[in-house]
């Protein structure tokens, strides 16, 4: 069947093909590290447990998962104005923050070939992953007859760079909380269909144990280098990356709440949730995570969201430059002024009770 639906109102750079989305702090970004201090790591006192994760990407259980099928091969009316919208933006951040993914780990299994074989193997397999993954949503972008050209992307992205040890971090989060975040759909339209707006969901329950097994995979490396998870400097780096992911995704999505509405979930709740399970997940490997329990940790989270609205609506007014400069940096003050205070909040200390990490 022809898909009949309108395009969104996005600009193009020609005809069907999507303008990527302006960065910004909260879009999803391109890294790029110091490949040879990364193939100078001695992984050995972990080898074991990496080999064993490198034999489950070798037998890439989802080779036949990604495949389109006749549930695909309708029109999309249904989804309409806003709604669309907002699910195009969610595909198109998907899908780039999979391409993220799949250049940076395509590039470490071509740098680390000759020096370390097996980290190259895992990170080559780990791109084939990604580039399903981003090849899969772009084409669900074509269901409303856009689609990203992802060769552009590659060049007209700025690359931010990053050292081994916060890649680690940042990838090990990205992929964890993916997973939580896959799954967590999944299980709700799996209990409630009739909200099903899109079949792509469907496809989540094999999906997030890509993203699992890539968490795997970084934790399995940072145990291997022990001085990334057990002096001082560890812990206040794993408080901010674990801040810096958990109060990007809360930020962007409530701010597109309408589109977990549509599938019947409460934006918050739902980031409630996959926090708090991330966090948990973090514990087994981080010496220290959030106390998310803490009274004043979500509060100060939707001040910040608050913030973020009120910032994105300034921005797209008419005020005149000098007021709306202004405007913007109260609100970009109060958004840094709830992140500090939940950077000082005691974190939770996951030593005692899991021991020191060897």
């Amino acid at each position: 069947m022809v898909n009949t639906l309108k395009k969104p109102e996005f600009e193009e750079i020609r005809p069907g093909v999507k303008a990527p989305a302006k960065d910004t702090i909260l879009t999803p970004r391109f890294y790029t590290t110091d490949f040879d201090e990364m193939a100078a790591m001695d992984i050995s006192i972990n080898e074991a447990e990496l080999q064993a994760i490198l034999e489950e990407f070798r037998a890439d259980y989802n080779r036949h998962h990604f495949v389109r099928n006749q549930v695909f091969d309708r029109s999309w009316d249904h989804i309409d104005g806003e709604t669309r919208r907002l699910f195009v933006e969610f595909l198109e951040r998907s899908c780039t923050a999979e391409f993220s993914g799949f250049l940076l780990y395509k590039e470490l299994g071509r740098r680390l070939k000759d020096k370390s074989p097996l980290l190259a193997e895992c990170f080559t397999l780990m791109s084939r992953d990604e580039a399903r993954h981003a090849g899969f949503l772009n084409k669900a972008m074509g269901d409303f007859n856009l689609q990203l050209d992802l060769g552009f992307l590659t060049k007209s992205k700025q690359y931010t760079f990053f050292k081994p040890k916060f890649i680690f971090y940042a990838t090990y989060l990205s992929e964890k909380i993916g997973y939580w975040r896959y799954i967590t759909i999944f299980r709700h339209l799996e209990s409630h269909p009739e909200n099903e707006v899109y079949p792509i969901f469907r496809f989540f329950e094999n999906w997030c144990q890509d993203e699992n097994r890539h968490g795997d995979f970084f934790s399995a490396l940072m145990k291997a280098q022990p001085g990334i998870l057990n002096d001082w400097k560890a812990r206040l780096w794993c408080r901010f990356f674990l801040l810096s992911v958990f109060a990007t995704m809360y930020l962007n999505d409530l701010q597109r709440h309408g589109f977990y509405a549509s599938l019947g979930l409460n934006a918050r709740d739902y980031d409630i949730e996959v926090i708090e399970k991330t966090n948990e997940t973090a514990g087994r490997v981080f010496p220290v995570i959030l106390d998310v329990s803490h009274p004043s940790f979500f509060k100060r989270l939707d001040a910040a969201a608050a913030a973020n609205v009120k910032l994105t609506q300034i921005s797209a007014s008419n005020q005149p430059w000098p007021l709306k400069w202004l405007a913007q940096g109260s609100q970009v003050a109060a958004i840094a002024w709830q992140i500090i205070q939940l950077y000082l909040l005691k974190p939770i200390d996951m030593m005692p009770t899991r021991g020191q990490v060897r």
